[in-house]
């Protein structure tokens, strides 16, 4: 048996729509707080139950019978998000699971500038003692959250971010998504870590040439932290301005220049490469 925490969120619903091509329903556990989301999973066969990262003994019943876990990293961060996690870690070992798999990111380390690779750090640290034989998806940052950087840059010929000259190995979250679930019914992942990205890293100024491309032309703007961090203050509460300024400040010190060829072997095909992902934006 399959499980999947966060199964109706956006990574775990598409993993679960290709393990749902690869393995029969009765097999597959879509792990929930709320069992509405995901009606449509029950009417393809799939069993729903009750689990919440803040209830260790619910994540523990909803876990009986597991083989395997793909725990879906939470969307809480610092330590809540690692006191969640060790303790779905805790409950796999008590419902008898044998191998989690999780969901990290590029880089994690005790003093990451992008805050949550503190946070998966922790998490990995307490995977390992654990026992529970792992595999770890270090995935590196959605081509999806692409649109929100790059706003009307294609329209306005400017496309203003702080990340200097630091590249990154975006990837599409379906792909992700699809590599997670050939892996979960594959063998040979045991302890294994995958950074998950696409083998070839991009810098914001190939974003904006890949933009101008479509029509109008577009410079890259390398602007202050500071500048980005005031204008996201404007829309969003501190918490969350500090954790994507530190996913720029990241990028710029090339935390996410991590080309590598695992995504594209689980897959068995090249991944979707930034210029594909722009152009079909139009």
């Amino acid at each position: 048996m399959i499980a999947i925490t966060g199964a109706s969120g956006h990574l775990g619903k598409t993993t679960l729509d290709y393990l749902l091509t690869k393995t029969s329903p009765g097999s597959l556990i879509a792990i929930v707080r709320d069992p509405a989301k995901v009606a449509d999973l029950t009417a393809k066969g799939v069993q729903v139950r009750t689990g919440d990262y803040n209830n260790p003994a619910s994540l523990a019943a909803s876990l009986a019978g597991v083989d395997q876990l793909l725990l879906i990293s939470s969307s809480a961060v610092g330590e809540e998000r690692v006191r969640q996690h060790t303790a779905a870690v805790q409950a796999a070992k008590e419902a008898g699971v044998k191998h989690i798999f999780y969901t990290s990111a590029t880089n994690p380390s005790p003093d990451a500038r992008f805050t949550p690779g503190i946070d998966h750090y922790l998490t990995e640290k307490a995977l390992k003692e654990s026992g529970l034989t792992y595999t770890i998806f270090r995935n590196n940052i959605y081509l999806d959250v692409l649109p929100m950087v790059i706003g009307n840059a294609a329209q306005s010929g400017k496309l203003y971010f702080p990340a200097g000259d630091g590249k990154v190995s975006f990837a599409l979250r379906a792909d992700m998504a699809e590599a997670l679930a050939n892996a979960l019914t594959t063998e040979g992942h045991a302890n294994k870590i995958y950074d998950i990205g696409s083998p070839v890293a991009w810098s914001f100024s190939d974003i904006a040439d890949a933009l101008t491309q479509n029509g109008t032309p577009v410079e890259y703007v390398d602007i202050p932290t500071s500048a980005y961090e005031a204008e996201l203050m404007k829309h969003l509460p501190a918490p969350v301005v500090k954790v994507y300024s530190g996913m720029a400040e990241a990028m710029k010190h090339n935390d996410f220049n991590q080309p590598d060829t695992a995504l594209q072997t689980l897959l068995g095909r090249p991944p979707v490469s930034l210029t594909a992902f722009l152009k079909n934006r139009d």
